[in-house]
């Protein structure tokens, strides 16, 4: 059984990878940490030799998801190796390389794609290459044969390969997201990697238990007649609210329009998109302090347009705001805590199962939705022009 229903019947309809890459994501993420463990003397080598100097920068980029990933790390990567770290999508470095690089600066420039064949993914390593003082590069993707790996993965650059199951078939990025993210987060963590070994246990728990105890629930609000979803998120959640709203866009053709923001930013003008036709998707976080804000905003909203349905992700019972319709709890438990940045790895599931169950409700294949080619899973039509002099 996969997603609760046979192999067969997920094969019909077109479903079977997508089905198959978000069910495994638990499994993937503890396979995923020892890996990392595995390799982390030679990544702490690669680290070190970049940490030696004093002006280095990390930039964290890729395209579409996989920048997404970024944007989560950007503050973790910062916290824990007290560098300056910026996200920046490989589209906005190959057209504006000036504003990102710099003769003066070195960069430890971290690359993150499932496949590595979309041109802008070996063209931002090319920029940075030419337009910087030095560049240390650290490629994280999930195909040893894309053209990222081939051509910068070679000493001494790093390749770090994720399992081979994560380099999803399907059109939409899920396994592969989650175990990217992840992966950059521990490497970010390499110093704590024993300790936080019962987090990642925890963290594949949480995973499960979102998959398999509220997978029907949400498949029964995929049946709800709705045209958009709001994904709210804070601090790392934030960045899992972008692939979020993505996820659910991606895998239902566009037919459901999302938005994203932050809690306390959705004051500022976005929150009119909330219709009586809008999901709105809660992530709220596990940090007592930053909750304050978040509930704040989540009677904001009740008071006024609810939209059509809510959800809210909490930690646990104890993390809920008791104002929405479903509320989703990583734990039954009410004394685990899973990091704040873990969160941001699990926290993506119900949105992918959202994706997922309204793509089929929608009459769509979840692997391959876009009907008329709009997407596809590697991009299309992308030329790269030689930069002016």
């Amino acid at each position: 059984m996969i997603l609760g229903e046979r192999a067969a019947v997920w094969e019909e309809k077109g479903a079977i990878h997508t089905a198959r890459e978000i069910e495994q994501q638990p499994q993937l993420w503890l396979e995923t940490y020892v890996r990392i463990r595995k390799q982390a003397s030679a990544l702490r080598e690669f680290l070190n030799n970049s940490f030696q100097y004093e002006d280095l920068e990390i930039i964290l980029t890729g395209a579409g998801s996989s920048a997404f990933i970024g944007e989560i790390l950007a503050g973790p990567f910062q916290q824990y190796t007290g560098r300056k770290t910026s996200a920046y999508a490989s589209t906005q470095l190959i057209t504006h390389p000036h504003h990102y690089f710099s003769k003066e600066r070195r960069v430890l420039l971290i690359s993150f794609a499932r496949s590595g064949n979309s041109p802008e993914s070996v063209a931002a390593v090319e920029m940075a290459n030419r337009y910087s003082r030095e560049v240390f590069h650290l490629i994280i993707t999930c195909s040893p044969s894309g053209k990222l790996a081939v051509t910068t993965g070679q000493a001494p650059n790093y390749l770090f390969l994720l399992p081979e199951q994560a380099n999803d078939q399907a059109l939409a990025m899920t396994s592969s997201f989650t175990t990217m993210l992840l992966a950059g987060l521990l490497i970010a963590r390499l110093d704590q990697l024993s300790s936080i070994e019962s987090q990642i246990q925890l963290l594949s728990q949480y995973g499960e238990r979102l998959i398999h105890q509220y997978a029907a629930e949400i498949g029964k609000v995929a049946g709800m007649q709705f045209d958009r979803v709001v994904f709210l998120g804070s601090g790392p959640l934030f960045g899992t609210a972008m692939e979020s709203h993505l996820k659910v866009q991606e895998l239902t053709n566009g037919k459901i329009i999302c938005k994203f923001d932050s809690f306390l930013g959705f004051r500022h003008g976005p929150k009119v998109v909330i219709s009586p036709e809008t999901v709105v998707i809660y992530l709220l976080s596990n940090n007592q302090y930053v909750r304050q804000y978040e509930l704040d905003l989540v009677r904001d909203v009740m008071s006024g347009e609810p939209g059509l349905y809510q959800i809210e992700i909490c930690e646990n019972a104890r993390t809920k705001s008791g104002y929405t319709e479903l509320s989703i709890h990583l734990s039954e438990n009410d004394t685990q805590t899973l990091d704040e940045d873990l969160l941001a790895v699990c926290s993506v599931i119900p949105a992918q199962l959202l994706g997922f169950f309204k793509s089929l409700e929608l009459t769509l294949e979840p692997d391959q939705p876009s009907a008329n080619g709009a997407i596809s899973r590697v991009v299309q039509g992308v030329n790269i022009y030689p930069q002016p002099h």
